[in-house]
């Protein structure tokens, strides 16, 4: 099938690169799941009776569900937007202790974003379970949905937590990870090989084409006496 130069150019810019990379797609899904969930309960999640004005949380009339889960998915939603704006910038950080401290602090609010939907999808099932049947009017629909998509938070939350470690283990941004891996370097070169020594006027530090210090007397020779007889 043939494509459009200006596609293919479209394709390879640096913007699409970015966005098809694994942990950019996976802070987009953890957004929008994130927005699902706090969109829904505050729209939908805060019905009446018939009988009354006053607004109640769908979900078994307990407020502290309904403000959790809200604060939870704003909180979610405004880290990804903070960490996809830092994923941006990443190539103009210079510091490898600002690199350092970013993946770490992206792998450790992974992990916290792991635990605080999985708390959150467990409280928010467990008062859905206990709400009377029928007992509003609308709202069921919103709770369900932010059920759902709490539990599609747990996934995607994990999946940035491990890419952030592989981002973390792979770089490793350490200052003194060069030193010593020179110095490792340094010293394989030196044990390798058997060396041999040479014991000599070359091996004191004299050069072969210097003569050695110390004065050296010819020997005269010997001149053997015949008798005339």
């Amino acid at each position: 099938m043939y494509l459009p130069e200006s596609l293919h150019t479209l394709a390879d810019s640096e913007v699409v690169q970015f966005v098809k990379r694994p942990k950019t797609l996976s802070r987009i899904f953890a957004g929008m799941f994130s927005l699902i969930v706090f969109a829904t309960l505050l729209t939908d999640g805060y019905q009446n009776l018939p009988s009354s004005s006053q607004l109640h949380c769908v979900l078994n009339d307990n407020g502290v569900a309904c403000s959790f889960a809200v604060v939870a998915g704003l909180l979610a939603f405004l880290f990804c937007l903070i960490f996809i704006t830092l994923d941006t910038l990443a190539s103009r950080i210079t510091s490898t202790r600002m690199k350092t401290t970013v993946l770490l602090l992206d792998f450790s609010l992974s992990v916290i974003w792991v635990g605080v939907w999985f708390v959150g999808f467990c409280f928010l099932a467990n008062q859905w379970q206990h709400s009377p049947p029928h007992h509003y009017l609308l709202g069921s629909n919103s709770a369900k949905t932010a059920i759902a998509f709490s539990f599609f938070s747990i996934p995607t939350w994990m999946a940035l937590a491990f890419l952030a470690l592989r981002d973390l283990r792979s770089d490793s941004p350490i200052p003194y990870k060069r030193s010593l891996d020179e110095g490792g370097v340094a010293l394989t070169t030196l044990s390798s090989g058997p060396t041999t020594t040479t014991i000599g006027p070359n091996s004191l530090g004299y050069p072969g084409s210097i003569p050695p210090p110390y004065p050296t007397t010819p020997k005269a020779a010997r001149l053997a006496m015949m008798n005339d007889n």
